[in-house]
């Protein structure tokens, strides 16, 4: 898949963006006269060469007309001005979407609604071609899966239309829920709502720079000069290689219980299994004071911590739990149905490498199938296991 990867290294912003996709690449004059069909006037499209920090970049500029007035917009109004439009669909709906993203940020933060949410410069003609702008070079390039770094916010306070606010700011703290940040010790902000909008909603995971075959790269500078460092946004483009990951996150969450009635365990196991554990399990221990004790052990992923916590700590009676963070090694897993004398059985496939290295018939199917035909579970089981392979030597 053609790949892009955000390098945000100085923070992001829409023109960082366009400006480094354009330097990748895009064509200028397309994006000029694409932008021209949302027939909104009172601006004008500049592109130059800057260097920054001893590096040379793409500066995309719109310069906005002061000789007629700008309204502020509400979210309906870009709407219709991006459906007016000839653009294509896949563009309209993706640059609705951002605007979407940013007046929900700034009504939770105004605790209002987005209909009520007047866009202040987000609304301004420059973010209407910065964001459009984006979504049609990435269009004009091809790409076809977006990743990024931690992206960097910088520090210190920004002046907002509603005062000084701490960086980042808050309608850009919210867009940037769920993705790696850092601050850093450069002064002021670095990451602007139309960047984090842009960057959060395109990018599929965050991190180091994927496996990929680089055949294009470029550099969108930003306004201001950093002292030490370019302030440019950086973009890789090329194919990606699928390489496996070697190990993957897990989180452990585990309690010592000497003190409660075992017939509680069941129901707490299925409440944490319900809260998207990926798996839980008892170990029978002796504790501290010679008591026979149970060892529970819970693996999940990391946006279930908290709920797994609460199960545990309102339901058991721990006083505490363990947490640590360990790397584990899974095959790939898919699902084949076949059939059986008695019916359809699912069977768990493992995967190495492409390679098939396990097979496991799904044990509640066979023991539903074997209760109403009245034969032995092992029966069903092998009987399942024996069509899967079956199924596999014929497929070969």
């Amino acid at each position: 898949m053609k790949t892009l990867y955000f390098d945000c290294f100085s923070g992001a912003s829409g023109d960082m963006i366009i400006g480094a996709l354009l330097d990748a690449g895009a064509d200028f004059d397309k994006l000029k006269a694409d932008l021209a069909s949302l027939n909104v006037p009172g601006y004008s499209l500049g592109v130059e060469k800057v260097k920054k920090s001893g590096i040379m970049a793409t500066k995309f500029n719109v310069e906005v007309s002061h000789e007629e007035e700008h309204p502020h917009r509400h979210l309906r109004h870009i709407v219709e001005i991006l459906d007016a439009s000839s653009l294509p669909d896949a563009i309209k709906e993706a640059s609705i979407e951002t605007f979407r993203r940013i007046g929900e940020a700034e009504a939770k933060i105004h605790g209002t609604t987005v209909e009520k949410i007047h866009f202040h410069e987000v609304g301004a003609i420059d973010s209407i071609v910065d964001v459009v702008g984006a979504h049609l070079c990435l269009a004009q390039l091809g790409i076809e899966q977006v990743f990024a770094s931690p992206l960097h916010v910088g520090s210190g306070t920004v002046k907002c239309a509603h005062g000084i606010m701490p960086v980042p700011a808050p309608a850009t703290a919210l867009l940037l829920h769920d993705a790696p940040t850092y601050g850093g010790d450069v002064e002021g902000e670095l990451v602007t709502p139309t960047g984090a909008a842009l960057v959060t909603q395109l990018a599929k995971g965050y991190g180091s720079m994927p496996s990929m075959r680089v055949n294009a790269s470029g550099y969108g500078a930003g306004t201001k000069d950093i002292e030490g460092r370019p302030n440019a946004l950086r973009v890789l483009i090329g194919q990606a290689e699928e390489v496996r990951k070697p190990t993957e996150p897990i989180v452990v969450i585990e309690a010592n219980i000497d003190d409660m009635n075992p017939e509680l365990f069941p129901p707490v196991m299925a409440a944490l299994l319900r809260k998207g554990a990926r798996d839980t399990f008892l170990t029978p221990i002796l504790g501290k004071k010679g008591r026979p004790a149970y060892l529970v052990t819970v693996l999940c992923d990391e946006h279930v911590v908290t709920d797994i916590t609460d199960v545990l700590l309102e339901n058991t009676t721990t006083l505490g739990v363990r947490i640590r963070r360990e790397e584990r090694v899974v095959l790939d897993r898919d699902w084949q149905t076949v059939k059986t004398k008695w019916g359809e059985v699912r069977v768990k496939i493992g995967k190495r490498n492409g390679k098939i290295t396990s097979r496991a018939p799904e044990f509640d199917d066979c023991q539903r199938l074997a209760e109403a035909a009245d034969v032995p579970v092992l029966v069903v089981y092998e009987a399942a296991l024996a069509a899967a392979l079956q199924g596999e030597m014929e497929y070969a």
